[in-house]
C-alpha cells in the first residue's frame, strides 16, 4: 500500500494549477506562513526568512524556521488564519485552502512540485518578487544555474551509461526519468532501471526485490535514510542483494530524504553527492 509519503508526492506531482486567491499585495507581505518545506527553503534562501511567522510541520530545514503544528496536508483555514499571515503558500490545494483562506481575505500563492529545474527557478524568482526580495532571488537562481552547471561538466560522459536505482522507500518505489529528480539523473548521464517498469507512467512505479535485482544497478541512491532508517549495510541484508554490482562494490549513496524530494537550493546538494559517486565509478 502506498504510504502518505509516497501518496503525497504523487499528489503534488499533478501540479495543480491554483492561481493565487487575491492580486498579489501593494507591499512585500510583512507575516508569511510556508506550509511547503520546499517553499520554507526558498524564503530563507532569498532573505524572506525574517517575515516568516510559521512554517508546517514537515518543514524541517534549516533549523532556525519557526516551526509550528499546521498541516500542509490537511491544513486547517482557521488555525492557519490564528497567525494573521498576509501571504500564505502552499504547494498544493488540499482540503481547498485556496477558497477557505480567500473568504478570510489572505492571499495564497501555490507552488506545485517542480517537474524541471526551470520550474524550481520560477518558483524561486517568484517568491522573491512576492516577497520584496527580487535581487536575492535572482542571486539565488544565478548561483545555482553555475554550480549546476559545472557539475555536469566535470561528470564523465561514458559510452556506456552507468545504471541508477532510486529508492524512495523499502517497500521498492521508485521514480523515473519524467519525475524532477529523475531528470536530474538524466543530465548526469545516468539510464534509470525504473523507467521500464512504469507501465502506467505515474513517474513512481512500484518495483520488485526481483527486479532491482535483475537490472543489477551500478549506482543504488537511498532515500530512504530518515523515513526507514536505510543504510547500504541493511542492503546487504536482503534477500539476493548482495548480487547488485552496486551493493558488491560499496557504490550506493545514503543521503537525506528531504534532500532527494525537494526541489529549492539543496538540489546543488543532491547533484554533487551523486555526481561524486559518478565520478568514482567512471575511474575504475
Amino acid at each position: 500500500m502506498v504510504t502518505r509519503r509516497i501518496a503525497g508526492i504523487a499528489v503534488m506531482a499533478l501540479g495543480l494549477g491554483v492561481t493565487p486567491a487575491l492580486a498579489a499585495p501593494v507591499k512585500p507581505p510583512a507575516r508569511i506562513i510556508s506550509l511547503s518545506p520546499t517553499a520554507t527553503e526558498d524564503l530563507f534562501a532569498v532573505g524572506a526568512g525574517k517575515h516568516v511567522v510559521a512554517v508546517d510541520n514537515q518543514s524541517n530545514y534549516p533549523a532556525n524556521a519557526p516551526h509550528s503544528k499546521l498541516s500542509g496536508y490537511t491544513p486547517n483555514a482557521e488555525a492557519i488564519a490564528a497567525y494573521r499571515p498576509d501571504l500564505v503558500i502552499v504547494s498544493f490545494d488540499a482540503n481547498h485552502v485556496v477558497a477557505a483562506l480567500g473568504k478570510l481575505n489572505i492571499p495564497v500563492l501555490v507552488e506545485p512540485t517542480a517537474q524541471t529545474l526551470q520550474e524550481a527557478y520560477a518558483q524561486i524568482v517568484e517568491i522573491g518578487a512576492r516577497t520584496g526580495h527580487r535581487a536575492a532571488a535572482a542571486r539565488v537562481v544565478s548561483g545555482m544555474k553555475t554550480k549546476i552547471a559545472a557539475i555536469v561538466a566535470a561528470t564523465p560522459k561514458l559510452r556506456e551509461p552507468i545504471t541508477v536505482y532510486h529508492e524512495l522507500e523499502p517497500d521498492l518505489y521508485s521514480v523515473t526519468s519524467n519525475t524532477f529528480i529523475g531528470r536530474i539523473y538524466t543530465m548526469l548521464g545516468l539510464k534509470n532501471i525504473a523507467d521500464a517498469a512504469d507501465r502506467s507512467n505515474s513517474g513512481y512505479p512500484q518495483l520488485s526485490a526481483e527486479y532491482v535485482v535483475g537490472a543489477n544497478p551500478r549506482l543504488v541512491i537511498l532515500a530512504d535514510t530518515i523515513c526507514c532508517a536505510q543504510t547500504a549495510a541493511k542492503l546487504k541484508e536482503r534477500a539476493g542483494w548482495g548480487t547488485v554490482a552496486a551493493v558488491k562494490t560499496g557504490d550506493v549513496v545514503a543521503i537525506s530524504d528531504d534532500i532527494a524530494s525537494r526541489w529549492g537550493p539543496r538540489v546543488v546538494d543532491f547533484m554533487r553527492a551523486v555526481a561524486a559517486k559518478v565520478q568514482r565509478i567512471a575511474q575504475r
